[in-house]
């Protein structure tokens, strides 16, 4: 073999092995990625972030910030200090903790300070605010933890977004913003004053709101409050301002004020109110009550002021009246059931119609004053099943049945008819409520015309309903022989 030829396969063989330790040498398809850098953030140190007479750390300077470890306050000093805007400070899950003295763990000290963000971390036990963003307009402020501090848990300025935060055992309100802010996914508990605290035109959504001093949920005007539950608070579960909108909420066991309280011309729709120590659901002038339940209040289950409309509700086992209005009000398509008082009470120019009233102690449906209209409702088993104290009210069409006295009626103008039905009692657990003797009887249908009708009677609108105004007495056409009167269970006035 000549000596070139035993170069020649020496070179292969070391080719070959070079190959299999290196791998594969054609590079992947596509761009090139660039070499790992350094972090691209700026490090929290005494270097990077010196701080001054009133912060241990201090940002001067727009960027993003991340802090390499848990930091301790220091008497008559901020933890950090951001005083620019377009900051970014990521806590990276570290712990901030204050001291005897020490002022608020993060603050803005930048007068109308912008972008800001604050993520992702611990702040407790501050003198001062966990977190204070006051200042700043259009922040953000995520995963943080706030417990412990004397002053207000989380707090931003104008057009803040606060989401999965949690605030508990603060001094003052656990998480608040000023005016147009947003809170989402948020717990609030055990706070020295409102758990959260949202001002003008903001909206709180999926937030939790328990045992704090003040109410769980305290919100300005324009207000959207939504999918919230709010218990064991010391004011109200959830309270807001004028024109609000509170959905899909619960109100559950507050003990100073009303599961849900609203200013007016608001709309509470879907929520639940139980147990709180006044009402259930609380409104002011021109609000809309639909498809809620109030149960187990120490007042009204619902109760309103005037021009409200109350729609596909129940009311049940409440201190005081199921439902109780104002004037002007509608109360449609809803029951009130074993109620302590009433199960509806209105006072004057009301619409009640097709609600049913169950069980109520004293009237299924009371009306105080002139101008009302109940229509076809079915009212049983109360003391009274429809009681009216003034003249000029609109009574047809409804079912009166097992009550100790049916119908509990000053004169009245009457159009239509209404009926007492016969109808088994169905078992009931308060049996030492005074009922009527169940005797067999049969149905009764009751016309009613006017004696001696006025021009205050006479009268009636485009539709053939009668003015409501007040007329003379009013007598029932109906035989003494019919088994109703005969067995004493219809009471009518004379």
């Amino acid at each position: 073999m000549k000596l070139s030829s035993l170069f020649v396969g020496a070179a292969v063989a070391c080719a070959t092995v070079a190959q299999s330790l290196a791998g594969d040498l054609t590079p992947p398809a596509g761009p090139v990625s660039p070499t790992p850098g350094p972090e691209p953030r700026i490090a929290i140190n005494p270097t990077n972030t010196p701080g001054d007479s009133d912060s241990l750390f201090k940002i001067n300077t727009p960027g993003s910030y991340y802090v390499t470890g848990n930091i301790a306050g220091v008497s008559g000093q901020s933890g950090i200090e951001i005083a620019a805007s377009g900051v970014t400070l990521d806590l990276m899950g570290f712990d901030l903790v204050g001291e005897v003295g020490s002022l608020d763990g993060i603050t803005v000290s930048a007068l109308a300070a912008t972008n800001i963000a604050v993520l992702n971390g611990s702040v407790r036990n501050w003198p001062g605010d966990g977190v204070n963003m006051t200042n700043a307009s259009n922040s953000r402020l995520a995963e943080l933890r706030a417990s412990g501090n004397t002053g207000t848990g989380i707090s931003s300025g104008s057009d803040a977004v606060v989401t999965r935060c949690s605030a508990y055992q603060n001094g003052n309100a656990g998480i608040f913003v000023f005016v147009n802010g947003s809170i989402s996914d948020c717990s609030a508990r055990e706070n020295g004053s409102h758990g959260i605290n949202a001002g003008f035109g903001s909206a709180v959504t999926n937030c939790s709101a328990r045992d704090n001093s003040g109410s769980g949920i305290h919100a300005g005007d324009v207000c959207t409050i939504t999918g919230c539950s709010s218990i064991y608070n010391f004011v109200h579960g959830i309270g807001t301002g004028v024109g609000s909108t509170i959905t899909d909420c619960v109100a559950l066991s507050n003990f100073g004020g009303s599961g849900v309280a609203c200013g007016a011309g608001s709309t509470i729709t879907g929520c639940s109110a139980t147990a709180n120590a006044f009402f259930g659901i609380e409104t002011g002038t021109g609000c809309t009550v639909s498809t809620c339940s109030a149960r187990f209040n120490m007042l009204d289950g619902i109760g309103t002021s005037n021009a409200c409309a109350i729609t596909n509700c129940s009311a049940q086992e409440n201190g005081a009246n199921g439902i109780g209005t104002g004037s002007s009000c509608t109360v449609t398509d809803c029951t009130a059931e074993d109620n302590d008082i009433h199960g509806i009470r209105v006072f004057a120019s009301c619409t009640v119609r097709g609600n049913t009233c169950d069980n109520n102690v004293f009237a299924g449906i009371r009306a105080d004053n002139i101008n009302n209209r109940i229509e076809g409702n079915n009212c049983i088993d109360a003391d009274k099943g429809i009681n009216v104290l003034a003249a000029g009210n609109v009574i047809i069409r409804n079912t009166c049945s097992g009550n100790t006295t049916n119908w509990d009626i000053v004169a009245t103008t009457w159009s239509g008819r209404s009926s007492i039905a016969p109808r088994p009692p169905a078992p009931r657990s308060t049996a030492t409520r005074r009922r009527i003797p169940r005797a067999a009887r049969t149905p009764t249908r009751i016309s009613r015309t006017s004696r001696n009708r006025g021009p205050g009677t006479s009268a009636r609108t485009s539709a053939g309903c009668p003015l409501l105004s007040p007329g003379p007495a009013v007598r029932f056409q109906m035989s003494r022989t019919d088994p109703n009167v005969a067995a004493g269970l219809v009471e009518f006035p004379p």
